[in-house]
């Protein structure tokens, strides 16, 4: 593993593993299961993608389920979206609510679908170093090295987002009047101020990258790249392997009869 992987991510058979590689298998699966409505094959689906994201990756799984708590929210909204609005047999009706079989079917299917799409995020960020990233899309997938760099510049920060916010809340805080309780006053305002000063100086930084990648000529001359990011065997295997499992795992829910498509919402 080069020391592009080893600065921010910790060594993992995952981590290892290319980073094109792993962005285009985590496009792929979610490409496929968009047209997948039943709520066992992406519970399947699911359970073995959090398994493999412990094991490849080395994240204790009290680790890997905090970090899904944001999109099970999400995926709770879109369960109960789905179970008081879709049309279909009715199960419990009080006044305007109304739950339906349909609704919880599809609901469950949507549901899991987004924690499925949740855990390939986490597991790809989690594994994947944003400088082995670029690179490798500059690499392997051919990425205009003007785009790829800026792409850098954007992730950075990114990264750096949440110091600066921390920074501008606490010199915030210290000019703020307190009132009788001791306590800061005027929090909405505060709030509205740090945004609007985080917007300024996230803008402010961008032209100044700008300027810099313009006056380094960047994209006017052929450039190397100080730590290529190795494509080999193991990445191979690891594409067929995601792939004859996700076929695998599709097949023998078409075979038993629960493989449902677009055709559930309708």
């Amino acid at each position: 593993m080069n020391a592009a992987f080893a600065r921010t991510v910790s060594d993992s058979p995952l981590a290892r593993r290319n980073p094109s590689v792993k962005l285009l298998l985590m496009l792929v699966v979610s490409l496929t299961v968009m047209f997948v409505l039943d709520p066992v094959t992406p519970s399947v689906l699911f359970l073995v993608a959090f398994a493999a994201t412990a094991i490849g990756a080395r994240m204790p799984v009290a680790s890997l389920a905090r970090s899904l708590a944001p999109f099970l929210l999400f995926a709770f909204s879109v369960f109960v979206v789905n179970v008081l609005t879709r049309p279909g047999e009715v199960l419990w009706q009080a006044g305007m609510l109304r739950v339906t079989s349909e609704g919880i079917l599809v609901g469950l299917a949507l549901a899991g679908r987004t924690m499925l799409t949740g855990l390939l995020a986490v597991a790809f960020l989690s594994s994947t170093d944003g400088v082995a990233l670029v690179n490798s899309l500059h690499q392997q997938a051919r990425l205009n090295v003007r785009v790829a760099y800026a792409i850098l510049a954007g992730y950075r920060m990114l990264q750096d987002l949440g110091a600066e916010w921390t920074t501008i809340r606490q010199a915030q805080l210290v000019r703020c009047p307190l009132g009788r309780t001791g306590r800061p006053t005027a929090r909405l305002r505060r709030l509205v101020a740090s945004v609007f000063a985080l917007l300024v100086g996230s803008i402010r930084r961008g032209e100044r990258v700008a300027h810099t990648l313009e006056l380094r000529g960047l994209g006017r001359t052929p450039r190397t790249v100080w730590q290529p990011v190795p494509l080999g065997r193991a990445d191979v295997w690891f594409a067929i392997v995601v792939l004859v499992t996700l076929g695998a795992i599709l097949a023998a829910a078409g075979a038993s009869g629960v493989l449902r498509g677009p055709g559930a919402l309708f």
